[in-house]
């Protein structure tokens, strides 16, 4: 059974990495000689934005071939982790005044079911733990395939970097709101899961929202889970695989559901146009699962949490929601926002608007606010979010200075700097201030078009871009014959 590593990441044996890393270094030079006979159907845009292609396994390389010696590998552990006295890496701690809970809801133990981790404003508590950023090894497994470096040796690379960090929120803590909470769905980007952007939703639950941040069943997640039921007799917990925070059923067996990527010869657009109308499906779906809970419904979490479901009774505003998400998430707001219109604004971070159909834009009737990187937009996807501009709605767009597309997953406050830049998981500017001008930036679209009683509007001037570290609309150039 996988378990997770104690204490100081440098007590991994140096030698024993260099092990890992050279056997990984055999399987990347293999893939790249898989690459250089195959297909060229993707264009370099897409791979760069899709992160497992050749940069992240073109990185790993460089890293090998930095750190032959045995000195060098203990450097690369204090550039990878910060250092061994270092503070400094780790998901930032929520700034509003609410501390945080989560838990994780799965009603309909199926694959058509519903699936989330939801944040909330919660009592103070001294005995509640904050969960496992990376909740079993399986999302490591799908991380892999994603990235397509083999399963073993990213496993162990992945536990080195990411395993023992840990998500700014208590598991299970009660629920305590002095008023009703605006509700906010948050959907991630290609290859990611629902505990990957816990420094954006934490935030949000600080400030006074209730945040369900759905794991997508569509394949576009690295990995996630279901249920079927066990015909067999006798089925008990100990059958079952542990690497769950909650229990579940006696009856139920876990199935795993990993990325599924393009097949040779396979057009990208199909399967990102199906793909994305499922995952708004599904933030609908895990609205409409919220408003039950909201008006006491009794409902079954599969997952057996120790959170009281009954105490978000009559807890949330459901006048005011709005979706939310990054890359493949931030098509997957807009494609919500044509679907439901209980949804009033929502909020795109570095959005890849290929997967969307042209025909919607004419149709989504809410106010967007479009949150970009510096270093990944290009015009003809910047040409793609203006088609939603309007002289009557407002659609909001800035861009955020020294940003990468991953400054706005954890993952850029987990690694040092030289090893986070390498594998381009952070930009140029302080992974922190600019998580904070996002975050901010959204708090004050959000009171703005959610009309919210609350002291956000001291951020509106990042809503058009006034800020040293932000550019009002967007860096790309773009061409008239690109509009």
């Amino acid at each position: 059974m996988w378990q997770r590593p104690s204490g100081n990441h440098m007590s991994v044996s140096p030698a024993g990495l260099a092990v890992v890393f050279s056997r990984l270094r055999a399987v990347i030079l293999v893939s790249a000689a898989d690459r250089r006979g195959g297909s060229t159907r993707s264009s370099k845009r897409r791979r760069s934005m899709y992160l497992y292609g050749g940069v992240v396994q073109i990185a790993l390389k460089r890293v090998y071939e930095w750190a032959k010696t045995e000195r060098r590998w203990y450097t690369l552990g204090f550039f990878a982790m910060g250092s061994s006295c270092s503070n400094h890496l780790g998901i930032p701690t929520a700034k509003g005044p609410n501390p945080v809970g989560c838990t994780d809801f799965m009603m309909d133990h199926t694959a058509q079911g519903s699936f989330f981790r939801l944040y909330y404003p919660c009592q103070e508590t001294e005995t509640a733990e904050k969960p496992d950023w990376v909740p079993s090894m399986e999302y490591f497994y799908g991380l892999a395939d994603f990235m397509k470096i083999n399963r073993t040796l990213s496993e162990k690379i992945f536990d080195y970097l990411f395993g023992s960090y840990k998500i700014p929120a208590y598991v299970d803590a009660p629920f305590k709101c002095n008023e009703k909470c605006p509700v906010i769905i948050f959907s991630h980007g290609l290859g990611a899961f629902r505990t990957l952007y816990s420094a954006i939703c934490a935030e949000l639950a600080s400030r006074g929202f209730i945040v369900a941040s759905v794991e997508h069943r569509d394949e576009s997640a690295s990995a996630t889970f279901y249920f079927h039921e066990n015909t067999e007799p006798e089925v008990t917990q100990k059958s079952l695989p542990k690497t769950s925070s909650a229990p579940v059923q006696d009856h139920l067996v876990k199935e795993w559901m990993y990325y599924r990527g393009l097949q040779r010869g396979e057009s990208e657009f199909p399967l990102r146009n199906k793909q994305v109308k499922q995952r708004a499906d599904e933030c609908i779906m895990a609205l409409d699962k919220l408003t039950e809970i909201n008006s006491g419904v009794a409902v079954q979490n599969v997952l057996q949490t120790q959170f009281d479901w009954t105490t978000l009774q009559n807890s949330m505003d459901l006048c005011r929601t709005a979706v939310m998400g990054h890359s493949f998430g931030g098509a997957t707001t807009v494609e919500a926002l044509c679907k439901e219109v209980k949804f009033k604004c929502g909020v795109a971070l570095d959005a890849w608007m290929v997967p969307l159909d042209d025909e919607i834009f004419p149709r989504v009737k809410q106010p967007i606010f479009f949150i970009n990187s510096e270093k990944f937009q290009w015009a003809g996807n910047i040409s793609r979010m203006k088609k939603l501009d309007s002289t009557v709605i407002q659609r909001k767009m800035i861009t955020i200075r020294g940003t990468v597309h991953q400054s706005f997953p954890d993952f850029t406050f987990l690694t040092g700097n030289w090893l986070g830049k390498l594998l381009k998981l952070k930009g140029e500017i302080d992974p922190e201030l600019a998580i904070d001008l996002c975050n901010r930036a959204t708090l004050a679209f959000l009171q703005r078009h959610l009309g919210l009683e609350k002291d956000f509007n001291q951020w509106d001037p990042l809503i058009d871009g006034e800020d040293e570290n932000l550019i009002p609309g967007t860096n790309v150039i773009l061409l008239q014959s690109a509009i």
